[in-house]
C-alpha cells in the first residue's frame, strides 16, 4: 500500500472504490466462495485504501473475518511492473520467519474474473504512516520503531531464500549491473520530457558499480511507510508492498531505507529529514541507523553507500516519473500523482548531486 493514506493516529483511510478501479464485486464473491476457505457466503464489504501509487489496494470486510485484496492497476503496464504474483510469492515463502507478514491466502492469475490478477492476504490491523519519518510520536517510540525497523531489515537479509522455496524467485548474480540497466529502462520508457540529472546519473552508475557481490532476499521498498506498526506498540507486526522483491544487494536495500536521511521534508510534510534532524529527537543519524542495521545482520558497517544510496534515489525517481506518467494517462491509483513531476526531478537533482560529489 505505497503511499496509502492514514490519519494522524496512523489508521488507514478507507473510501468507496474509485470509479477507475471499480471492478466486478459479484464475480469476485463467487470466485472466492469456491476456492477460499472460510470465506462467509455473501458480498463482502469493498472499500479502497486511499492514496498507493503502485497497485491498487482494497479492504475485504465479511462477518467472519476482514481480508486485503491487492490487484495489479487497469490499463497498459510495463513489462514486470505491478507484480502482484511475486508479491504472494515472497510472502508465503517467509511465512513462518522473523520477518512478519500477512497470511498470503489466494492467488487469482485470471484476468477475466475482475479484470486483473489480484491476490487475497488476511487483513493485519495496526498503523500505517506514510512518510518515510515517523513525525507523530515521542522521542522514546520513534527511537523503538527505528531501532525495529533495522531489527526487521537484517532478520529479511539472514533469510536462507534457498529454504523458503525461493530459489527461482530471481536470477542470482550481478544483481546492480542488472538493476542500473532495468531503471535505465524504465526511466526511458516513462520519460515524457528532457531531464539530464536522469540520464546523467544512469551514466555514472553504469560506470560506478560496485565489484563486490552479495546475494540475499532483498524487499526492494523498505521503509517506515510499507510497515505496518501494532496498534499501541512501538513494533512492525506485518511488511507491505513486495512488489519490487527480488535476490539482490543486501546493501541496495539498506541504502533504499536509508534515503530518508537524503531527502528534505517536502511541503506537505512527507518525504525525509534532511536539515531537520535536530527537530526529530529519537530518529538515529544514518550512521547509528546503518550500524544497528549491521550488529543485527552480524556484518561490519560498509566503509561506503554512496553508489547504492545513488542507485536508490535515482530507481525511486524512475518509479515516481512512472507514477506521473501513469497520472497523464489516467491510470494512477491517488488523483495527487498529477503533481509527481517535481517530486521525480527533485530526486533526480539529488541523486545526480550526490553522484557528482562522490566522484571516483
Amino acid at each position: 500500500m505505497t503511499g496509502s493514506v492514514a490519519a494522524a493516529d496512523g489508521v488507514p483511510v478507507l473510501v468507496p472504490v474509485l470509479e477507475n478501479h471499480r471492478f466486478d464485486e459479484a464475480a469476485l464473491t463467487r470466485y472466492l466462495a469456491e476456492r477460499l476457505p472460510g470465506f462467509a457466503a455473501g458480498p463482502p464489504v469493498v472499500r479502497q485504501f486511499q492514496g498507493g501509487q503502485s497497485n491498487p489496494t482494497f479492504h475485504l470486510h465479511t462477518p467472519d473475518a476482514d481480508y486485503v485484496l491487492r490487484k495489479k492497476p487497469p490499463g497498459k503496464l510495463l513489462p514486470s511492473a505491478h507484480a502482484v504474483e511475486r508479491e504472494f510469492q515472497v510472502m508465503r515463502g517467509l511465512a513462518g520467519s522473523e520477518v512478519p507478514v500477512p497470511a498470503a491466502r489466494l492467488l487469482c492469475e485470471d484476468a477475466a474474473v475482475i479484470g486483473t490478477p489480484f491476490f487475497i492476504m488476511d487483513h493485519v490491523p495496526g498503523r500505517i504512516f506514510p512518510d518515510r519519518v515517523l513525525r507523530a510520536a515521542a522521542p522514546r517510540e520513534r527511537e523503538a520503531v527505528y531501532a525495529d525497523l533495522a531489527r526487521v531489515l537484517a532478520a529479511l537479509h539472514r533469510v536462507d531464500w534457498r529454504a523458503a522455496g525461493l530459489a527461482e524467485f530471481a536470477r542470482p548474480g550481478r544483481y546492480m549491473d542488472r538493476q542500473v540497466q532495468r531503471w535505465t529502462r524504465q526511466w526511458e520508457a516513462v520519460k515524457v520530457e528532457d531531464m539530464p540529472a536522469m540520464d546523467h546519473t544512469a551514466t555514472w552508475l553504469a560506470a560506478h558499480l560496485p565489484a563486490e557481490e552479495e546475494i540475499a532476499l532483498a524487499h526492494g521498498d523498505y521503509r517506515l511507510g510499507n510497515v505496518i506498526l501494532h496498534p499501541q506498540e512501538p513494533r512492525i507486526v506485518a511488511v507491505l508492498d513486495w512488489e519490487l522483491a527480488t535476490l539482490g544487494h543486501p546493501l541496495a536495500d539498506l541504502a533504499y531505507a536509508c534515503l530518508t536521511y537524503h531527502m528534505a521534508p517536502g511541503p506537505s510534510g512527507l518525504t525525509g529529514v534532511l536539515g531537520s534532524e535536530a527537530e526529530l529527537a529519537g530518529i538515529p543519524t544514518e550512521s547509528g541507523f546503518v550500524a544497528a542495521y549491521c550488529r543485527e545482520a552480524g556484518r561490519p558497517v560498509p566503509p561506503n553507500l554512496d553508489v547504492f544510496i545513488v542507485f536508490s534515489m535515482f530507481r525511486l525517481a524512475s518509479i515516481v516519473a512512472g507514477v506521473w506518467r501513469r497520472a497523464l494517462d489516467g491510470n494512477a491509483a491517488d488523483p495527487r500523482a498529477i503533481g509527481y513531476r517535481e517530486r521525480y526531478r527533485g530526486m533526480a537533482e539529488r541523486a545526480w548531486e550526490i553522484a557528482r560529489r562522490a566522484g571516483r
